[in-house]
């Protein structure tokens, strides 16, 4: 099986337990988000290319789901478009610590989650602080716990 076909499997397999398992275990509104954490991944290791490509693919699965089309597109291309800029040079594996999961799982949740938000507010007009406190700034530390625990069960 080439790496391509296996990174495809565990995108699909990621994107299923966020919809099926993730998605639903709320905490005051706020759920975390594995596909982020799997194309911030995966952006480090291929760059901006195919992290875009990721992301496209991971966004529009993710719309089709929620019915939100091309908010979650347009954030997850965006955003695996600038994690590839960061890519790793050397084809030796990251070895990433569980501080840094979570401050780095915290980031690009804000970014992602303050872009997401923003989206959301302007296409429903919605002005609510469930916007704010759960979506943006609750999902954010949700999904930098889950990376860290995911960092931990990796080492």
């Amino acid at each position: 099986m080439s790496l391509l076909s296996r990174h495809l499997l565990v995108a699909l397999g990621v994107f299923l337990l966020q919809w099926l398992v993730l998605g639903r275990l709320t905490l005051f509104g706020s759920y975390p988000d594995a596909v982020l954490l799997y194309l911030t991944w995966y952006a480090l290791h291929q760059g901006r290319r195919r992290a875009s490509l990721m992301g496209f693919g991971l966004g529009f699965a993710m719309d089709a789901v929620y019915g939100m089309w091309g908010i979650h597109m347009f954030v997850k291309t965006l955003v695996g478009f600038l994690l590839g800029m960061f890519a790793s040079e050397e084809r030796d594996p990251l070895r990433i610590q569980p501080q840094q999961a979570f401050v780095g799982g915290l980031v690009v949740a804000l970014v992602h989650n303050g872009l997401l938000v923003t989206l959301l507010a302007l296409h429903t007009s919605a002005t609510n602080d469930v916007l704010v406190y759960a979506l943006w700034l609750g999902s954010a530390a949700y999904t930098a716990v889950v990376g860290t625990i995911g960092t931990l069960f990796r080492s």
